[in-house]
């Protein structure tokens, strides 16, 4: 019998009503193991009713309440990294080395969600006139909601709702459907942490159950992570509808490389973050700029490394790339390879018939490595999302930086280079949310904030950190005169001397 995927509504395992239910693949073999239910508006309006009756005393709970339920939530997190990496590749298909390290990066916002006393304390000016003082304090909002996307099925909502709940909010969870059961093993260590019911809500689903949320008076903020399209719309439907909003967005993360940079290491670091988590990441490494008359070494130095990548299932400890999420998305991937050549690229290395045997319907795709990739190029131009490593030549440092500050995303980059001048230079010039050097992949750690500029980013707020508690709190402003005691009405004796 095919294993069904239901809703958390309420702190228990809730079926779904709708009758409409989505495939879950195992993408190493092709196969349908899961069943998902898509809920209906009535069952999403049911989620956010819990999370609504929860928020009036979990909106009042204590931080040290809250905190030691996180403390709780992440011991039982750490003891079950396994058994949320299995589920991870089982359908996701990413290397279960992979999905341990996405568990260990959302740990990382647990142990802030820890110590959100410190990020929540106040302010307090005193005397700012006679016998007045001035306090600022921030305040949870009520229920806020997160939609989350396939790559990143247990790291991305955790960038979300262990901040939102330490904050004093409840939360209304719409993971991928493509791979959702990763959200429901959390749901159940929340419960056993000791979460009151409705605090964490989980509902599947598709456009309807997005909508909704988007729309519904009770939600008073959206998370979103995803790509550029969806992040548009996300924001602008979700703000006209009142709401606070925070969307994630696409992007083409560019890596330049100077003629001065340890060649070796930037050839290491470019095949580990073009083809990590076989490239379907929005920090993976997708444009690796040449700088003067490097590039041919630097190519054939990638090219080496990369055709050395095992290729395999998921629970392979053998792997070291995995299969992608669906055939939809493998063809895709293979479709900027296959016209490639006639746009003007050299096709170094070509993926797109590779196959494991023993797998033979598994969603899998080869490495592939694209040489003098002109700007017009749609390999270049779109967010592929696949293991698909462009490199363009530029003769300057200057030609270079104006190369990437073209893109229209501004997510992630990178510089491999000795000279701490030209490094210093580029991180105040380029135009992007996040800056490596020396580092492919510049993921902040958890208590500095994710998020990039331009198309990467939709929402005045980047996601965890300090403008993660921002986000899921409003600041309040008290101003406060109380009379001098000694000022007490005539009868009323308080201790205090009448002598001033």
């Amino acid at each position: 019998m095919t294993k069904i995927v239901n809703h958390w509504i309420g702190g228990k395992t809730v079926e779904g009503a709708s009758g409409t239910h989505g495939p879950v693949t195992n993408p190493a073999t092709g196969e349908v193991t899961t069943k998902v239910a898509f809920a209906s508006v009535d069952e999403v309006d049911a989620a956010v009713a819990a999370a609504k009756e929860a928020y009036l005393t979990w909106g009042q709970s204590s931080l040290a309440q809250r905190t030691s339920i996180m403390f709780k939530f992440r011991a039982l997190l750490d003891a079950n990294r396994d058994a949320i990496a299995e589920l991870i590749t089982a359908e996701h298909g990413k290397v279960h080395s992979d999905a341990l390290g996405e568990v260990a990066r959302g740990l990382e916002i647990v142990d802030l969600a820890c110590g959100i006393n410190v990020q929540l304390k106040g302010e307090l000016s005193t005397q700012v006139a006679s016998r007045v003082d001035v306090s600022s304090i921030r305040q949870p909002l009520g229920v806020v909601a997160g939609i989350t996307p396939f790559n990143f099925p247990a790291m991305v909502p955790m960038w979300m709702f262990p901040i939102a709940i330490a904050c004093g909010n409840t939360f209304v969870l719409k993971p991928s459907e493509k791979d959702p059961s990763a959200s429901l093993k959390i749901a159940e260590l929340l419960s056993e942490a000791g979460l009151p019911d409705g605090v964490f809500n989980v509902v599947h689903g598709d456009k309807v159950a997005v909508d909704r949320l988007l729309e519904h008076p009770d939600v008073k903020a959206v998370s979103f992570v995803g790509s550029t399209p969806i992040a548009r719309y996300i924001h602008t439907t979700a703000s006209a509808n009142g709401k606070r909003v925070q969307a994630l967005g696409g992007a083409k993360n560019h890596m330049l490389v100077l003629p001065d940079a340890d060649l070796d290491a930037a050839a290491d670091a470019a095949v580990s973050a073009a083809y990590g988590s076989a490239g379907e990441r929005c920090m993976a490494i997708s444009a690796v700029v040449a700088v003067g008359s490097i590039g041919d070494e630097l190519v054939e130095k990638i090219r080496e490394r990369a055709e050395k990548i095992k290729i395999g299932p998921g629970d392979d400890p053998a792997s070291e790339m995995g299969p992608l999420i669906t055939k939809v998305h493998r063809d895709k991937v293979a479709s900027y390879v296959e016209g490639a050549a006639a746009e003007g690229c050299e096709v170094v290395l070509d993926g797109t018939g590779h196959t494991v045997d023993g797998f033979e319907n598994g969603h899998w795709i080869g490495i592939s490595l694209l040489d003098k990739v002109p700007t017009s190029a749609k390999a270049y131009q779109d967010e592929i999302f696949g293991p698909v490593l462009t490199v363009l030549r530029t003769e300057t440092y200057e030609e270079a930086l104006d190369l990437i500050n073209a893109s229209p995303f501004g997510n992630g980059t990178a510089i491999f280079t000795r000279d701490g001048g030209a490094a210093r230079r580029f991180q105040l010039e380029v135009e992007a949310g996040m800056v490596g050097i020396n580092v492919p992949i510049p993921v902040p750690v958890g208590y500095h904030s994710f998020g990039g500029w331009k198309d990467s980013l939709f929402g005045d707020h980047h996601i965890y950190g300090n403008d993660g508690t921002h986000f899921y709190t409003r600041g309040k402003v008290v101003t406060t005169r109380w009379p001098d005691p000694a000022d007490a009405p005539a009868g009323v004796d308080l201790g205090f001397p009448r002598n001033h």
